[in-house]
């Protein structure tokens, strides 16, 4: 368990994370003005000591987008466990359009802080044996994942480059190759890319968040590449379920699917048998 001078005590944290877990029905959640900057800082402490390149062990759970939808976060805990019960990788895209972005940021960084080594927020790119995972996609600037531990940080998005596709490139169906992208930055690439980075460089799928997908999950590249959003109707616009990724001790890969829960409900998060071997 990693230690720092100046981190939060343990039973103020516990307490915040009490508080945030009785936010559940749409409740309201009272966090000070100082409560919040301290959770800032702790959490920056523990970000810029850890490296850019993370060897996480399965078994873990990984989850896609949030977009501040907090009834939904609420409901990945209840299904995949709490932490320190159980680990969790997310792949970024915590705030923005939903209405409990607060409350969703303050509950993950209170997480990190009092769990360090059971939860991993992402913003650049983690690895755990024969899964790659980022929050958006590959690059061509990428030839090998030792590349992604020269990034110094911190730092902000570039508007191109490396980092910059780490977070926003995109998977196409319909390109061989590198192609623009529709986004207006980065750009999109093929199966072809996904198939010849995974063989150089040993490894067997890519994960990764950035993009709504009807069921949650959705295939690419013969299944050597998915990606996982966890924000079922997003944002009241889409009629997509979410999805949570779950690896276990042999890199055996299943999901369990997040319906849209029903106005002013909590319905269970329905799981989904299938399964892929990452071995």
């Amino acid at each position: 368990m990693m230690t720092m001078e100046g981190m939060m005590d343990q039973a103020v944290l516990d307490d915040i994370i009490r508080r945030l877990l009785e936010g559940k029905g749409g409740k309201q959640v009272q966090l000070s003005e100082g409560e919040i900057r301290q959770l800032c800082i702790n959490a920056r402490q523990i970000f810029i000591s850890e490296p850019n390149l993370l060897q996480i062990k399965a078994p873990i759970r990984i989850c896609g987008d949030i977009h501040g939808q907090y009834q939904d976060l609420l409901r990945v805990f209840e299904y995949g466990g709490y932490p320190p019960d159980a680990n969790y990788l997310f792949l970024g895209d915590y705030v923005d359009r939903g209405k409990q972005s607060l409350e969703t940021i303050c509950l993950l960084l209170a997480y990190k802080i009092r769990y360090p080594d059971r939860i991993f927020l992402l913003r650049g790119n983690h690895e755990d044996a024969k899964v790659l995972c980022m929050h958006g996609g590959l690059s061509p600037d990428l030839e090998n994942v030792n590349q992604i531990k020269e990034i110094e940080r911190p730092t902000e998005v570039p508007d191109g480059g490396l980092l910059c596709d780490l977070l926003w490139s995109d998977p196409n169906p319909n390109v061989e190759g590198w192609a623009d992208s529709d986004r207006g930055i980065s750009c999109t690439f093929g199966a072809d890319v996904v198939a010849k980075f995974l063989e150089k460089n040993d490894l067997d799928l890519i994960c990764r968040g950035h993009q709504v997908v009807e069921d949650g999950y959705e295939f690419f590249a013969n299944r050597k590449l998915v990606t996982i959003f966890s924000a079922p109707n997003y944002g009241g616009d889409f009629d997509n379920a979410g999805a949570l990724l779950s690896i276990d001790e042999a890199l055996v890969c299943s999901f369990e699917i997040l319906k849209p829960a029903a106005p002013g409900g909590n319905k269970v998060p329905l799981k989904k048998p299938q399964k892929i071997g990452t071995t």
